[in-house]
């Protein structure tokens, strides 16, 4: 358990971070075979979730949905997956499971199987359903497990298993673009396969965490006791990181459920140009991610976010009235530098609160889903009543929220501290 007490001023917060950190127990290193199993698992986990995002024209086409229903397909799915992960993770916190992942996976499985022969509107709501709760099940834990085999390199770790989920969302659509869209939904019961492999790996890697928590001392290397700053500002801090989760996510939603169908309408594009328009989106993604979370261990994670969240407003304020070369170089842009912020928030709120690793993972993964969710209905709501470019018009100020960022405390003197 963690307690939060009143601090008086910096001094105070390195003597009582300082000993609260017990003796060298976190390795000196990462363990990189057990950071890139893990980015490997988050990789197929993705891979399977922003395939059924990208073949989105299919099911409009299939099932004559509107955009609000097809926002209501990524509402189900991301509400599932952000409803449960909070509450897996703050049981996990108390009772490790490390098997969890496979049975999580398991369930994702079964959704995309069934997305493969459904043939209501309500059957696919129910796949979505079953991939949002094997979502819900495997964040929280698998970044338990990061944070175990980060060796104290927290925001790195934090970006290896987040770069490998961006990857699988990049991946996605060109996958979908070659065997799904081309060959029709049935196709999608070969991507059976994605899941299998990604539960053989996760097995794995629930008898090496089981393995690790049997030691008192690796465990106390993943959870410190003692938050070191007071309940208001522990408070105060977490509001304005979900709020910047809240700008991210919302943002994101527009691109990941409707930027093939702006660049459709806009500038005539093809179902299979659209795709490879979003891949790049998605590449840029994975790779800002990557780049984020090691930056943040160097210069101080609030930078990081600050460069990310506000840093991007003046690229997504002209995304809506640029040609369409400059909308391929903003849209990279635009996912270079927003997917930075997220390993940095997440290990930020992580320091704040420690020995709630899974809780803090599976409440901001968990709001980063329900975010997408609801934006994608929103978004969809009013792509039906004012049309796809208000959309893009509206989400360009959203970044504008990373203003809030001022509020947020400073960690480096107990990053100092930690250190030493």
């Amino acid at each position: 358990m963690f307690r939060i007490g009143g601090i008086g001023n910096a001094k105070d917060i390195i003597m009582q971070a300082t000993e609260a950190i017990p003796g060298p127990v976190i390795p000196e290193r990462p363990q990189l075979k057990v950071l890139g199993a893990i980015s490997l698992s988050h990789f197929l986990n993705d891979t399977t979730q922003s395939l059924i995002l990208s073949i989105y024209p299919l099911f409009k086409t299939n099932f004559s949905l509107n955009f609000l229903q097809i926002g209501l397909i990524t509402l189900t799915y991301q509400a599932t997956a952000s409803l449960l992960q909070p509450f897996i993770g703050l049981y996990t916190d108390k009772h490790p499971k490390p098997y969890s992942l496979p049975i999580g996976m398991g369930f994702t499985l079964c959704g995309l199987l069934l997305m493969s022969v459904a043939n209501t509107y309500h059957f696919l709501l129910l796949a979505a359903a079953m991939v949002g709760t094997g979502s819900s099940v495997f964040h929280p834990e698998s970044s338990r497990v990061a944070r175990m085999a980060s060796g104290g390199s927290y925001g790195f770790a934090q970006s290896l298993f987040q770069v490998g989920g961006n990857m699988g969302s990049s991946a996605g659509p060109l996958l979908g673009m070659a065997l799904v869209m081309p060959y029709g939904q049935g196709s999608l019961a070969w991507f059976a396969l994605v899941p299998l492999l990604a539960i053989t790996v996760l097995f794995r890697i629930g008898t090496w965490s089981k393995m690790r928590l049997r030691r008192p001392a690796a465990r106390a290397g993943v959870q410190a006791p003692v938050s070191a700053f007071p309940r208001s500002v522990v408070t105060r801090t977490l509001v304005v990181l979900l709020l910047l989760i809240f700008s991210k996510y919302f943002y994101l939603a527009s691109i990941n459920s409707y930027f093939i169908f702006y660049l459709q309408h806009k500038f005539g594009l093809s179902t299979q140009s659209g795709q490879l328009h979003l891949f790049l989106f998605l590449f840029a993604v994975a790779l800002g991610t990557i780049i984020g979370g090691p930056v943040g261990d160097r210069v101080g994670r609030k930078l990081v976010i600050w460069v990310s969240i506000l840093g991007v407003s003046p690229f997504t304020l002209l995304l809506p009235y640029v040609n369409l070369f400059w909308t391929s170089v903003l849209i990279f842009v635009i996912g270079l530098i927003l997917a930075s912020a997220f390993s940095a928030i997440v290990v930020f709120a992580q320091e704040l609160l420690p020995g709630r690793v899974g809780t803090v993972a599976g409440l901001f993964f968990g709001l980063s889903f329900g975010m997408g969710g609801v934006g994608a209905a929103v978004l969809g709501k009013l792509a039906d009543s004012y049309g796809i470019d208000f959309v893009y018009t509206v989400c360009s100020f959203l970044p504008l929220i990373g203003l809030l960022t001022v509020f947020l405390p400073d960690l480096r003197p107990l990053d100092k501290a930690r250190a030493r």
